[in-house]
This record gives C-alpha cells, structure tokens and sequence, in this order.
C-alpha cells in the first residue's frame, strides 16, 4: 500500500486549517468552531502518524476490520476514532468497544445495540444520526420525517450520548446547490433542540463541498481525498 509522503500530509492539513479557518471568518462563524475530521479509510498506519504529528487528533474509518489495528498502533490518548458510514449488527461490539464517535446510526436497533455493548465505565459513546438529505435511494441514512422521533428514542439510552446530526449530500459542483441539504440539517437540528434534546455536532461537508457546509452551520468536517491524495 503506498502512502503519502509527510511533507505533503503537513501541507494539505496546514492548507485545510486555512481553508477552514477562511470559511469561518467568511460566515461569520465563532474561529475554531469546525473540527477536521481526518478520513483516514484504507491508509496506511504511517498516514495516519504523519497526520498525527502535526496535531490531528480526529480520525474517521469506514472498515473494521482495516480500522482496528490501526487503533491499536496509535496508543496516544488524545486521539479520537470515528466510525462513519452504516453499520452492520454484527459489528456493533467492537465499534462500541474501540471508537469514540459513531457517525451514520439510522437504526433504533442499531443505538440499542452499541448503547448494551457500551463500557459503562468509560465515556459514552457520542453519536449522530445519518440523514439522507437528498432523498437518494442508494444512500443510507433516515429521512427528515423520521428523525426526531429516533432522536427521542436515542436521547433515553445510556452509555451513549446523541451529539448531533451527519449527511453526505448528493455532489452538486454549484454551491448554492451545495448549500441546501446543509440548511435542511441545520434546520432539523434547531427543530429537534426545540424539543429539548441538546445537540451540538452537525458532522457535513467533505473535500468538495466544505465550504458550503461550513456556510450552513457544519461543526464537523470529514476530508480524505483533500489531505491524504486519491485512494488506490
């Protein structure tokens, strides 16, 4: 597997930051208020520390499977696993038991089940809920409709802790397309806080899109591409 080189790991974080750090003086959002999020899916361990070592601590992975070891291998407490994308029953043990965020539950069975298989002795375990703002049927993620009620039903389970809403919109090249689903899930955000559930993640926006979700309210952005080069 090859993997990037340090060098250009640092420049494309460091330009990221200034991306984001733009962004937020742009829509006049508080600085320092949107996390990077390093989707760090099928890179090698040596990705992943050189990332490290320019102090990005939030990591996402897709796989299981390919994710494990490399928690293993990065012993620092400070970093932070996310795990993104739909999640299979079977695997829930193990996500509940070495992640530290989940983005993409859709399912009540699916929070019961990572709720059960929580440590309670450690931190709950944060989660946001995945909408498919765009309607698209290959797309995982619960509609608009459904949302505040699995919202109430995750807000009651313990070991866990609903942090907010997740989305990966439709690619659209024009930006107030590209705003829109982001609006929708800021605005299904404010509704549901309205019911007195207290959320602050909205996790939205990835390399091609960052800046129209940083626009809408975005506190969470998952870049790959942006910083460790195209996948093989």
């Amino acid at each position: 597997m090859n993997h990037a080189s340090q060098n250009t790991i640092t420049k494309n974080i460091n330009s990221i930051r200034k991306q984001i750090a733009e962004a937020e003086r742009k829509y006049a959002r508080q600085p320092g208020s949107v996390q990077l999020l390093a989707v760090s899916k099928t890179r090698p361990i040596e990705d992943i520390q050189a990332a490290f070592s320019v102090n990005q601590l939030h990591f996402g992975e897709n796989y299981l499977q390919d994710a494990l070891p490399k928690i293993e291998a990065m012993t620092d407490p400070s970093v932070t696993w996310h795990f993104i994308g739909p999640i299979q029953s079977n695997k829930t043990r193990q996500i509940a038991e070495n992640f530290d965020w989940v983005h993409g539950v859709d399912r009540l069975k699916i929070a019961q089940r990572l709720s059960e298989q929580r440590d309670p002795s450690i931190k709950p375990l944060n989660i946001c809920i995945q909408i498919n703002t765009s309607n698209e049927e290959s797309k995982s993620g619960l509609s608009v409709e459904n949302t505040l009620e699995l919202a109430k039903n995750i807000h009651m389970l313990p070991n866990i802790r609903l942090r907010g809403l997740m989305t990966i919109p439709a690619a659209s090249a024009d930006f107030e397309q590209q705003r829109k689903p982001f609006r929708l899930l800021r605005e299904l955000k404010e509704e549901i806080q309205i019911q007195g559930i207290e959320l602050d993640t909205l996790s939205m926006g990835m390399s091609g899109d960052m800046e129209a979700a940083i626009a809408e309210g975005s506190t969470m952005v998952r870049i790959g591409t942006a910083i460790f080069g195209q996948r093989n």
